[in-house]
């Protein structure tokens, strides 16, 4: 007689037997021999067409004439200013004939940025056939000085050459900058730009541009600034901070302080209360140090106090005593732009060695360089207002 089941029963059996069962391989690992070879034969063809196909793009790309830079008329220069494609196109020089997929952009964009007047640059490729170049020119805001000659100078401390010419065309009007060495490191020469930035930047601030007063600028030591004024032969020293309250007090003070010393040569203005006064080579008076707010003499070269250079910090600084005057032997040197003191003329120590520059002799070549950098400045100046009148 059959056993009758129950449905619900078999239901409850199912899943129990199913765990029991043997798990089944994934695709990827038949059981069987006959799929492992299988599996394999496809894999294989698979990476032969692959293949097959990589390398017919690639003679299609090499072989297809479309895609090759035929001449320099296929290489596009936008951003152009100071330089010219003639500067540019030696880059590309070796990519002519070649096709547009095998050139190197990124080493293209380096050797382009190696132009001292290009600051940034992007190459691209533009289908079928064409490069295109962009580049970002630096922007002059000083001119330097070079020896005799007179270039400019970005930002970032990169000298520019221009022609005289070039500069009149483009109305440039800007200190001269000293102090400058293309061979320095790139952060040195940065580091000083960044202190005439500032300069300007803060005597700029008030919008009466009081910066265009300014004729020369000496950056050999990064903490004091050096200034020539145009209407002024005293060397100014400002620090490497509070630019506009020091100018100002210069402003306020040098009529009376002309007046009282006719032979002054130099104006430290980096102390608190006070600035020390220097005078020309060869003066009796030496330096003075003089209160900043009578204008009264504080005390003489052997015997003058002086605050501290000002700190960041508003702090009253404790007092320091000005060194006396030193003699120097005729070797000594001072480097350009620094202060000249009154030297003494001491014998050689042998008699066939050449006679060293006296202070005078520097002092005058100071000036001379001043005055002609001003008289640059003046004939700039009225190539401009000849040219607006022309307009």
């Amino acid at each position: 007689m059959p056993i009758d089941m129950d449905p619900d029963e078999d239901e409850e059996l199912a899943p129990r037997r199913r765990r029991y069962d043997p798990p089944r391989a994934p695709w990827y690992r038949p059981a069987g021999k006959l799929g492992r070879v299988l599996l394999a034969s496809g894999v294989v063809l698979v990476l032969g067409a692959a293949t097959v196909g990589v390398i017919a793009v690639k003679n299609l790309l090499e072989r297809d004439g479309r895609f090759r830079i035929a001449g320099t008329a296929n290489i596009q220069a936008i951003g152009l200013s100071q330089v010219s494609r003639s500067d540019i196109l030696p880059i590309f020089g070796e990519d002519i004939g070649k096709n547009i997929f095998f050139i190197h952009l990124s080493e293209r964009r380096k050797q382009l940025e190696q132009i001292p007047w290009i600051e940034k640059a992007t190459v691209m490729r533009i289908l079928p056939d064409q490069i295109r170049v962009s580049v970002v020119e630096r922007k002059p805001i000083a001119f330097v000085r070079e020896g005799q000659q007179i270039e400019l100078v970005d930002g970032n401390g990169v000298v520019l050459t221009m022609s005289p010419e070039a500069m009149t065309q483009h109305h440039y009007s800007f200190p001269v900058v000293t102090g400058i060495d293309p061979r320095d490191a790139a952060a040195s020469r940065k580091a000083r730009m960044a202190v005439y930035r500032r300069l300007i930047d803060e005597l700029d601030s008030n919008g009466q541009h009081l910066s265009r007063q300014i004729s020369e600028i000496d950056l050999t030591d990064p903490e004091d600034a050096r200034v020539l004024m145009e209407d002024d032969p005293t060397l100014l020293h400002f620090g490497d901070q509070q630019f506009l309250a020091r100018y100002q007090r210069y402003k306020a003070h040098i009529a009376e302080w002309r007046q009282q010393y006719p032979q002054l040569n130099a104006i430290d203005l980096r102390y608190d209360s006070q600035v020390v006064l220097k005078m020309a080579p060869g003066s009796s008076e030496g330096t003075t140090a003089v209160s900043t707010g009578d204008g009264n003499a504080a005390a003489d070269a052997t015997g003058a106090t002086a605050g501290k250079p000002s700190a960041a910090t508003p702090a009253e600084a404790a007092p320091k005593p000005i060194r006396p005057e030193h003699k120097s032997s005729p070797e000594h040197k001072t480097r350009p732009g620094h202060d000249t003191r009154p030297q003494h003329k001491a014998q050689p120590h042998h008699a066939g060695r050449p006679r060293a520059k006296s202070a005078t002799e520097r002092e005058k070549e100071r000036r001379e360089a001043a005055r002609k950098a001003a008289l640059l400045r003046r004939q700039r100046t009225s190539s401009i207002n000849a040219n607006r009148q022309g307009q």
